[in-house]
């Protein structure tokens, strides 16, 4: 079921959410984060998109359901959360087995996914890897799965290697308030001032002569582990549970950098075409769900709601 959706209609409502901190040890520190909700609540995990943190779920969790558990996470190397050892690169496999220790932590045995942009791609291969432990994946601006041509895989793989062996020992560069403020933005144009802000929050860290920002510099390395395609949809195909594919319409393929990266996003939304699957298009940028939550949350509402059936009225809606 696909729709593009130009005006919202629902009316949302916001409750004040108690938010406490999450910490969790894992062998190189601590993974940190927030969480929302009633300790008894349905959980539902949330995994912020590529050099964000958990912050960026400030503005949607306080209009979602309020008898839910919300557990958003700092991945690995950003925001709150420890870095990486010296000289280990940031498989993405490893955020996924992240979420593996984040889950047993908290004992939680099935729960909800929501991710955004590379959250959601480490939610989709969560939800294939681990199906019997997942009840419902929503993507937020995400296809779940990011292909490479494997005829670029060399060369990917090499500057990788390359960049991660030059720039190891690289030194922290500080800014003032201003300036670390200044340089969020300008990497990411679609951000709103407050939202920004509020992720700018867990963002940056005080040392002596101003801020430097929280996550760890390899994060912004060549990412070395690719999939093709075809790996890509056998593990798609592994995903059981209902899936909510919710698109901005000036988002993620917008900033594709690879040529191939264009190619994939029809081939992907084909293998989503199931019963228990939703698609809706919304207007916003890449960060949607951060600057305006207003538009995203009644649809991440109903689906999370619904009981996923093809007649459910809840889907209906979407």
């Amino acid at each position: 079921m696909m729709q593009t959706v130009k005006n919202v209609r629902h009316v949302v409502t916001s409750t004040k959410h108690a938010v406490s901190e999450l910490r969790v040890p894992v062998p190189w520190g601590q993974i940190r984060g927030k969480v929302w909700g009633p300790d008894h609540g349905r959980p539902v995990l949330c995994l912020h998109g590529w050099a964000d943190n958990c912050g960026t779920f400030d503005t949607l969790l306080p209009l979602l359901p309020q008898d839910y558990r919300y557990v958003a996470m700092d991945m690995t190397g950003h925001g709150q959360s420890s870095h990486r050892p010296p000289g280990v690169p940031y498989y993405f496999q490893s955020y996924v087995a992240d979420v593996h220790r984040v889950a047993k932590a908290l004992q939680w045995e099935r729960f909800s996914i929501i991710g955004h942009s590379m959250g959601g791609n480490v939610g989709g291969m969560f939800s294939a890897l681990f199906p019997e432990m997942v009840d419902a994946l929503v993507l937020l601006d995400s296809y779940g799965f990011l292909p490479t041509d494997v005829k670029e895989m060399p060369q990917v793989m090499r500057q990788g290697m390359e960049e991660l062996l030059k720039f190891e020992n690289r030194e922290e560069r500080v800014y003032t308030n201003d300036q670390a403020f200044q340089r969020l933005q300008a990497g990411n144009p679609a951000l709103s001032e407050q939202s920004a802000r509020i992720l700018l929050e867990r963002g940056a860290r005080q040392v002596e002569g101003g801020f430097v920002f929280s996550r760890d510099f390899r994060i912004n390395l060549k990412n070395i582990m690719r999939f093709s395609t075809e790996q890509c949809l056998e593990l798609q195909s592994k995903i059981t549970t209902r899936v909510l594919v919710l698109l901005a319409e000036e988002g993620f393929e917008k900033r594709f950098s690879e040529t191939d990266q264009h190619k994939f996003p029809s081939t992907i939304i084909q293998g989503y075409r199931k019963p228990n699957c939703v698609m809706v298009t919304v207007p916003g940028d890449h960060h949607v769900h951060l600057n305006h939550p207003e538009v995203v949350a009644p649809f991440v509402t109903d689906f999370l709601q619904s009981n996923g059936s093809a007649d459910d009225p809840a889907q209906a809606k979407l």
